[in-house]
């Protein structure tokens, strides 16, 4: 059985400020290209029976400056739908609602009509993906890139937790996780690795 390998497209304007960013298609910068490229030397050597990137530029150029080749687009790789809180830091939320928590709460719908995700609905979708790489597990090496709050739900359905325990784990920027078995089960074997 092959290895999950979880990529974190590299930094944006608002990753680096701490904005909420899922439908805001924010190039990245120029130290968020340096991190992507900085990415091949973690992935050179391997051959993947599957690549797949959000759809968004964020992923798609880092997929692309990493060096992955023959990626397609998975819709569902798409990051967590903010809503109401999209562009928005945690820090200027809790200013008024000093208890929220994204992993608990969820967000609030947006005036544009942007519904917002639950975790249970971004579970739901890490599922789907889940479904989609099992197979080709079987074959080799998978490799998703994608964004930091799906990444982590994606990790906790894997190892079988529900989607909120994706606040267990950490996923910064430029960074290549990978996710393989011990003895038939899913377990951790690299998190949040730089170049």
């Amino acid at each position: 059985m092959g290895d999950l390998l979880l990529v974190r497209h590299g930094e944006t304007e608002w990753s680096r400020s701490g904005q909420h960013t899922s439908f805001t298609d924010l190039p990245l910068t120029a130290h968020g290209e340096e991190q992507a490229k900085s990415l091949a030397a973690l992935l050179s050597g391997r051959t993947f029976a599957l690549a797949l990137t959000s759809p968004l530029h964020r992923a798609i150029r880092t997929a692309e400056l990493a060096g992955v080749a023959g990626i397609s687009v998975e819709p569902d790789l798409h990051e967590w739908d903010y809503g109401g809180y999209e562009g928005v830091t945690t820090v200027d939320i809790h200013r008024t609602r000093p208890d929220w928590d994204l992993w608990t709460h969820g967000v609030p719908p947006d005036p544009q009509g942007r519904p917002g995700e639950s975790p249970e609905q971004i579970g739901r979708r890490a599922d789907r993906v889940l479904a989609r790489v099992d197979p080709a597990l079987d074959e080799g090496d998978v490799v998703l890139v994608a964004h930091s709050h799906f990444l982590r739900v994606l990790t906790a359905r894997r190892l079988g937790l529900p989607p909120a325990e994706g606040r267990l784990f950490q996923l910064a920027t430029g960074t290549v996780s990978r996710l393989s078995t011990e003895h038939e089960r899913p377990v951790i074997a690299e998190w949040n690795v730089r170049a």
